[in-house]
């Protein structure tokens, strides 16, 4: 009876202890690495008021890419596929869609064809799909749609395919005072219905792309209107202006995934005293996509080559991430 306590014992102590080294650990879902000891080392660092490196909450920001550093991003961006299934819904109330590129090859679900234009031909799908309509009313949209749509590979919902390891890096810094924003390529009210709820990021800490909105009075009721014109582009190196019209801090973490963040981190990083760099390297074929230098998306070029000068960390994500995906 003794011994079958004992060993009862022994396993309950076995458990807690895993359990607590998950609580312990606030990156649990990192394989032991360069990179988790450089992040954790960081916030170390910038959060022991003995330290030289010391930084007060204040001006403890961090800026996060969305596409390919905090969700996947192949075979496209979500965001366009989600105005492609927009030119569907809308199709029948623009019967020229039929004979017009690239919503004919669309229609015809031809994307390949529908995409041979390049930027121009994504701009006039995103104009198309995403003005004409209140703040409100897209917003309700996009709720509509990021709740019920399906990746075509994976069949995961969208807000499904948010890397773990990741959002443990958000809450890792929000847990030590760091102020959370996402600095994105893609449209800020595309991603604010949503982010907080996925990311803890709230609406305010977002900054994105736009395009124009008018104040107008519909049924007495004050509305903004969004217009079929590009306000903001937020990618490359109109990323650090942006961050400074939204913020008006420089950053002293910067995280991305590919030569469009490259001038977010130069901004973060360069000329400081301390400065947080970092990228995240799709090297998993097997769990998501393996891509950098040849990729039409999240092409990650002259970042790799700048990381090791600058000192900025690289994620390897096969070897430094446990799991992808939350489930």
């Amino acid at each position: 009876m003794k011994i079958k306590y004992l060993i009862t014992l022994s396993l309950i102590l076995f458990i807690c202890s895993i359990s607590f080294a998950e609580e312990s650990d606030p990156l649990a879902s990192w394989n032991a690495s360069k990179s988790k000891e450089a992040i954790i080392s960081f916030v170390k660092q910038v959060t022991d008021k003995n330290s030289t490196n010391f930084v007060s909450p204040s001006e403890r920001i961090a800026v996060f890419d969305n596409d390919g550093t905090l969700w996947a991003e192949q075979p496209m961006y979500f965001q366009l596929f989600f105005a492609i299934d927009r030119v569907k819904e809308l199709a029948p109330l623009h019967p020229e869609w039929k004979s017009e590129e690239p919503f004919a090859s669309i229609l015809k679900g031809d994307l390949k064809s529908a995409l041979k234009g390049g930027e121009k031909a994504i701009l006039d799908i995103v104009i198309a799909t995403h003005a004409g309509m209140s703040t409100q009313e897209f917003e309700e949209i996009v709720t509509r749609w990021i709740t019920s749509a399906k990746h075509p590979t994976t069949k995961l919902p969208y807000t499904k395919m948010v890397y773990k390891p990741m959002l443990e890096v958000l809450k890792y810094l929000s847990d030590n005072d760091f102020k959370n924003y996402i600095v994105s390529g893609g449209g800020i009210e595309f991603i604010r219905p949503w982010a907080e709820a996925v990311y803890g990021i709230p609406p305010e800490n977002v900054i994105g792309s736009s395009v124009k909105l008018e104040y107008v009075i519909k049924d007495n009721k004050p509305a903004l209107f969004r217009q079929k014109a590009l306000n903001f582009i937020n990618d490359k190196d109109t990323k650090p202006v942006g961050i400074h019209m939204h913020i008006g801090r420089r950053p002293i973490a910067a995280f991305g995934n590919s030569d469009g963040d490259l001038q977010m981190l130069e901004w973060t990083t360069l000329g400081r005293k301390i400065g947080f760099g970092l990228f995240v390297h799709h090297t998993d074929e097997m769990r998501e996509w393996s891509y950098d230098r040849n990729s039409s998306i999240g092409k990650l070029e002259v970042g790799l080559e700048k990381a090791k000068a600058n000192g900025w960390t690289v994620v390897d994500m096969k070897n430094d991430w446990k799991v992808i995906y939350p489930d």
